[in-house]
């Protein structure tokens, strides 16, 4: 196509620069989260194999796994599967994985393993947001729940303002578990589905793009006429 800006190829070896850094600007949120995790000592908040066995095949530290469930926690990507899938697509989410990932198997398996430390992680995670007043707007939404980060007034928490807003926190985290968990019970037989049919739903599609084609070139020939 002579005359258009051209892409590049997709069966070039390499999609992305040398420095996936350099999509990743200095102010996104990412960062945020990347600092977090790494500052944690995850195994004193309870997180299991955060020392590598010594047989067996290696597995992802959970380090990894934590970053990936902070991220979907506050963008609301709420299944496994869409985990797994975010991870092979989203730029943000090599970045902070380290272009790892892992599927949605071992993903709900950290999350059961560990469930009550990541909700400890994700409490403490908004707490923090609140007090520094990081993430745009100044607000930390989650589960079409609005956390105020720290303003003039919210700076004098009292002490039955700051157990609400701990429940609050509390409630939002343990939902969204929940509805991992639901998610990953329901999609297996759609994901199933969807994946059988895909070729053929894209077979079908050629093939009636095809007969369009045939029709319109019929249309050209013979105007005056009605293709039957």
């Amino acid at each position: 196509m002579k005359r258009f800006i051209e892409g590049g190829s997709r069966t070039q070896s390499t999609l992305l620069p040398e420095c996936l850094d350099d999509y990743i600007a200095e102010t996104n949120p990412v960062r945020i989260v990347d600092v977090f995790v790494d500052e944690l000592a995850l195994g004193k908040l309870g997180f299991e194999g955060v020392e590598p066995a010594a047989t067996g095949r290696p597995a992802y530290h959970p380090a990894v796994l934590l970053k990936l469930y902070i991220y979907g926690y506050l963008n609301r990507i709420q299944s496994s599967r869409r985990l797994e899938k975010e991870s092979q697509r989203n730029v943000e989410l090599m970045w902070l994985t380290g272009r790892l990932m892992p599927d949605f198997k071992t993903i709900a398996s950290f999350r059961k393993d560990n469930g009550k430390a990541i909700r400890n992680v994700c409490r403490q995670f908004v707490v923090l947001c609140q007090q520094l007043g990081l993430f745009s707007e100044a607000l930390v939404a989650i589960d079409g729940s609005k956390f105020k980060a720290v303003n003039n007034r919210d700076r004098n928490f009292t002490s039955a303002k700051l157990e609400r807003r701990m429940q609050e926190i509390e409630s939002s985290i343990n939902r969204y578990l929940t509805e991992l968990d639901t998610a990953d019970r329901q999609e297996p037989a759609v994901a199933k589905v969807r994946g059988e049919r895909l070729q053929d739903k894209i077979a079908a599609l050629k093939e009636q793009m095809k007969a369009l084609k045939e029709i319109e070139i019929r249309l050209n020939d013979t105007p005056d006429k009605q293709i039957s």
